[in-house]
């Protein structure tokens, strides 16, 4: 789950800057002049098909593994309420923080799924 969250991230980071270098080249920040310098930049589909699973994979699988980890935690949580053996506090604690940690992320790369989005829904054409 971790992983398919680092992926999604180290993705958007490397469009990110693969948009960086394309205006940097140019000489020109402007949204035309920066498109005009990723003609060279394979598309996110193209790129992804033959290495791995697809973006939308990708994304359900890491959505699936924050469900799980709230699911967990949750579990843990009920079975410390009970004082069951092998539901001590730290592992509680620790399983809350890491479903905590795990959606803010998620919450995170909506945001700039979102964000990116907008950004090419106001480009000029």
């Amino acid at each position: 789950m971790t992983d398919s969250i680092s992926s999604v991230l180290s993705q958007i980071r490397a469009y990110q800057s693969q948009l960086g270098q394309a205006a940097h080249a140019t000489g020109d920040v402007a949204r035309g002049d920066a498109i005009q310098g990723l003609r060279g930049v394979q598309a996110p589909d193209q790129a992804g098909a033959a290495s791995g699973p697809s973006f939308s994979q990708t994304l359900r699988n890491a959505v699936q593994g924050v469900s799980e980890a709230q699911e967990k935690a949750s579990a843990l949580a009920v079975a410390f309420e009970r004082g069951e053996p092998g539901a001590d506090l730290a592992r509680v604690m620790i399983a809350s923080q890491h479903a905590q940690v795990a959606f803010r992320a998620t919450v995170e790369v909506r945001n700039k799924l979102v964000q990116a989005y907008q950004d090419v829904m106001n480009m000029p054409l």
